[in-house]
């Protein structure tokens, strides 16, 4: 990277499109500590689980219908599934299935799911191109690194007014990593950049339906697509993100440059990644966990709650307050039917939000005894739980990080358990240990053949 490349002036906003496309393309390989790059193992791991765990749900069945009506050519696999499609779809539907069940990684000061569009847009590619394992890691760490910059920029104003931020920036992410397995130059990753930022996809509206997980799938077919017309000599304003009617200043009024420009290369945010034991929204997880805690420290049965008061961040009840979910999507918005499955039965993985467990009496009748309010002391991060007892007990706990949080994160066991969790019931025991192992030593595979021999049916 220039000197002098953020000391320039557009406006009053740095060269950001030049800055980080000389970022991506100039950073040596592996150029970070090894923590990093265990990070970005374990958000491949994550992301790749979640994937194949949702392939069969009716939500990747429609959009793979949608695709083949297209009458796509056989570059690409769909993880967890024997059709093959274009890579353009490919990148698609890996999003669109990694973020089904809600269950994938977080970037939590931003809320984005960064490995959605990004690994699903790299993979794609990578399968064409035979990357290595190494070079497909490059690529993760990178475009990650754009994702959650151009995020830290504009959070929060921008989720506020009511963008999906996973899709919004993803497509950025996602160009960024494909320029880098292209190895594309300067010049046209920013281009690459440019085109990208015309195409943010994404709104809150849509929580709790299918098209919510369309907007990484969207993303990373969006940022693939962007990085080959570059790459085909398609061309776009080389100041596209930090322009004055630009992406940034376009679609939120708060515009930190210093969040996107501080530490690069330094810092990489995928080191801040998260990951989650509970299938849902992230401002669900500490009233799940202090309900969990309650639960299982004092082996509370159903019968035995009278009543659960929850204190919690004002954007609990924004995102999450479904007093009565109909289906399993709308499920992961309730912090109601969240914290009776966590009371009920220890848990809130997939298995707790089918269509028909939010239709369970005996979870219907749980979920009726619990009672929200948003109190300005709680932080976004905690959760006050307060359990009455039938018997006159009061239980009580706060929880100021929740399991899978950065102050509390998951363990690589723990990311295992999850990995088996959902890739078993899909590929079977010996496939899901044989795919675990690749990617648990991704930084060392030639190729990635034995990755999709045993990620796909």
């Amino acid at each position: 990277m220039t000197v002098n490349t953020f000391a320039k002036a557009c406006t009053d906003a740095p060269l950001l499109t030049q800055g980080l496309a000389e970022f991506v393309v100039s950073h040596p390989s592996q150029g970070w500590d090894a923590d990093v790059d265990h990070a970005a193992h374990r958000t491949f791991i994550n992301w790749l689980g979640c994937a194949i765990g949702a392939s069969g749900h009716p939500t990747l069945a429609a959009a793979l219908a949608a695709v083949a009506d297209l009458e796509p050519s056989s570059q690409a696999s769909v993880l967890g599934r024997m059709e093959r499609v274009d890579i353009a779809s490919a990148a698609f539907l890996n999003g669109i299935s990694s973020h089904t069940f809600d269950f994938d990684d977080t970037h939590l000061k931003t809320i984005i799911h960064p490995a959605g569009p990004v690994a699903s847009a790299i993979l794609a590619l990578a399968e064409k191109q035979r990357s290595s394992g190494r070079d497909l890691l490059d690529s993760l760490v990178l475009g990650v690194d754009v994702s959650c910059r151009i995020g830290n920029m504009i959070y929060p104003d921008h989720y506020d007014r009511g963008w999906h931020i996973t899709g919004t920036t993803g497509m950025l992410g996602a160009a960024a990593g494909c320029a880098r397995l292209l190895n594309l130059d300067v010049a046209h990753t920013v281009m690459a950049l440019g085109i990208a930022a015309s195409q943010p996809v994404g709104l809150r509206e849509q929580f709790g339906t299918m098209t919510k997980p369309m907007h990484p799938g969207a993303a990373a077919r969006a940022g693939l697509m962007s990085a080959l017309l570059a790459a085909h000599g398609f061309t776009a304003s080389p100041h596209a993100i930090e322009a004055p009617r630009g992406y940034a200043q376009t679609i939120s009024t708060k515009v930190d440059w210093n969040e996107a420009t501080d530490e690069l290369g330094k810092r990489f945010e995928i080191s801040f990644n998260t990951f989650k034991p509970f299938a849902c929204g992230i401002v669900i997880h500490p009233s799940i966990d202090g309900c969990v805690r309650l639960r299982n420290a004092h082996g509370l049965q159903p019968d035995q709650i009278a009543k659960v008061d929850l204190k919690v961040h004002g954007l609990v009840l924004e995102l999450t307050g479904k007093k009565t979910p109909r289906t399993g999507l709308e499920g992961k918005f309730s912090v109601y039917h969240s914290c009776a499955v966590g009371l009920m039965f220890g848990a809130a993985g997939e298995s707790e939000y089918s269509d028909a467990m939010v239709k369970r009496p005996d979870v219907m009748a749980l979920r009726d005894r619990i009672h929200a309010v948003v109190d300005n002391s709680i932080a976004e991060s905690a959760a006050d739980v307060l359990i009455t007892c039938t018997d006159g007990r009061k239980l009580h706990v706060l929880v100021e990080h929740a399991i899978g949080s950065t102050e509390n994160p998951m363990t690589d066991a723990q990311l295992d358990a999850k990995f088996n969790g959902l890739v078993e019931p899909v590929l079977g025991s010996t496939k899901a240990a044989s795919l675990r192992d690749v990617c648990w030593n991704l930084s060392e595979q030639p190729n990635l053949v034995a990755l999709f021999r045993a990620g796909c049916p």
